[in-house]
């Protein structure tokens, strides 16, 4: 008759219990490996956390099971469930040339919606402009609001938003606000509880704690989006913080990037957010729509004033667990293999995968002007050391990376030819193109693409060329720092 653990000799006992931790622990990692290996993932991914799990599995193994998750099966099938169809338009329909370009097909093909002509655009190029232009299109509003962000700050112009958006819903307008559980972990409760208290709504998109399902604390919704009456609204990189916007000049504030967007286009990104609001609120997306119903008229445009005219053609890209393909990764991808003379990447973060490091790396070879502008210092400085080895490969090949010095640059942008231009929340990194849900709009009309690439022309001013000088390899710790940052880029 067996004995009782408790009974056992103390030395026994710990040995038993170390032996069932250790067949635990292995188990454990055979099943990391089998999950691991049977996603389609990135190599450089598959293989930092293939290394990750076998060198120190007691770290690797809990952080692949927690944060590891890409395409969640059971996630993304009832995401898939609310992929968004925009309602039958009228002639708003963008040009055939737009819709027969290769990068259009491509994004398509990969879940994303086709270009819709018939929009007005206007660049946010700084945070007072985006500050303004949200305060004003809350107060304009008639019926609807709808706010999806990854940071909610704890500061002044959060809380001026929140009281803005109280008193809105007080007035009777509908107020919807969706915040990342975890950009947003320490504003998404008590902070915004004048919002519910007015009658307006709060959504936590895939709570971390308790984690609401596998890896769902990895897939984290990084779309920037609002959108008022179900037609008009604010795209880009701005998040609602003081970093990013404010009423006030602020020599600290980053640099972003933002457009406000009047049309169908603009109708397209509010079933974007639907989707999302109904995934995270487990409201039917049916029922959501029927609140719309007061602004479904055709509305008045907004009097801001607007880069081009009437008709900027238009393709709204979700991109994420909830869409079958990669189609901003793609897109992104297209545009580059399709340019015919410069290509023009804006991004805060630098850690591409090896099929667009290298199809960057020919055309600066085939002499395309290839230029990259990234900030001097950003905010991660490990991603920073990992950006380092990608940046050598570049300017070997001829490419022309400028770092900008004044400040933190967090906009997102790639321009190809002065004929395609894209916008949105995605940087140039994996965790952007291949886990994050993203969101993003190619412009397809020549005003519009000029009045990026002017913009971008801004930014050169305040930049300077870095050389191989300055990514020379340097001595321990810095080498150390950089191969470790490497390695583990494919993660960031």
């Amino acid at each position: 008759m067996p004995y009782p653990l408790a009974e056992l000799d103390p030395v026994v006992t710990t040995s038993i219990w170390s032996h069932l931790f250790t067949v635990g622990g292995v188990v454990l990692a055979l099943f990391a490996l089998a999950r691991l290996l049977g996603e389609r993932r990135q190599p450089g991914n598959t293989i930092a956390w293939l290394l990750g799990i076998i060198l120190v599995p007691y770290v690797g193994v809990p952080l692949f099971l927690l944060f590891g998750g890409r395409k969640i099966k059971r996630l993304a099938a009832r995401k898939r469930r609310l992929r968004v169809k925009l309602p039958a338009l009228p002639a708003d329909r963008a040009s055939t040339a737009a819709r027969a370009n290769p990068t259009a097909q491509t994004i398509v093909t990969n879940g994303a919606g086709e270009p819709l002509g018939g929009n007005r655009v206007r660049l946010l190029t700084s945070g007072l402009d985006a500050y303004f232009e949200l305060e004003r299109q809350i107060l304009a509003a008639r019926h609807t609001i709808h706010i999806a962000t990854f940071i909610l700050g704890r500061d002044a112009v959060g809380r001026r938003i929140v009281n803005l958006l109280a008193r809105r819903a007080r007035e009777g307008v509908q107020v919807r606000l969706q915040l990342d559980a975890l950009g947003c972990f320490f504003s998404s409760k008590n902070f915004v509880e004048p919002v519910r208290k007015a009658g307006g709504e709060v959504a936590r998109f895939l709570p971390v704690l308790p984690l609401s399902s596998r890896g769902s604390a990895n897939l984290r919704n990084h779309r920037k989006i609002a959108v008022f009456d179900h037609h008009t609204a604010i795209v880009g990189g701005h998040n609602l913080a003081r970093e990013y916007m404010g009423p006030h000049p602020w020599k600290k504030r980053w640099t972003d990037l933002g457009a406000v967007i009047t049309g169908p286009a603009a109708g397209l990104l509010d079933e974007v957010f639907l989707a999302d609001w109904s995934f995270a609120s487990g409201q039917s997306l049916d029922t959501l729509h029927r609140t719309l119903a007061p602004s479904a008229a055709p509305a008045t445009p907004s009097p801001a004033p607007v880069t081009g005219g009437a008709e900027a053609e238009l393709q709204v890209v979700a991109s994420g667990p909830d869409v079958t393909g990669d189609p901003l990764y793609e897109g992104i991808l297209s545009m580059i293999q399709e340019a015919q003379r410069s290509i023009w990447l804006v991004t805060p973060y630098f850690i591409p995968d090896e099929v667009i490091l290298r199809t960057l790396v020919v055309k600066a070879r085939a002499g395309r002007d290839v230029t990259l502008i990234l900030p001097a210092r950003s905010n991660h400085v490990i991603a920073d050391y990992a950006r380092r080895p990608y940046l050598r490969q570049l300017v070997r090949a001829g490419a022309r990376v400028l770092a900008y010095e004044p400040r933190m640059l967090h906009a997102k942008a790639v321009i190809v030819d002065d004929r395609l231009g894209l916008i949105g929340s995605a940087n140039v990194d994996m965790r952007s193109l291949f886990v994050n849900f993203e969101i993003g709009v190619v412009m397809h009309s020549a005003p519009e693409v000029h009045a990026l690439r002017a913009w971008a022309g801004e930014l050169i001013r305040d930049t300077r060329p870095i050389n191989l000088a300055h990514l020379k390899r340097r001595r321990f710790p810095a080498n150390l720092a950089e191969d470790l940052s490497r390695l583990f880029a494919p993660l960031l």
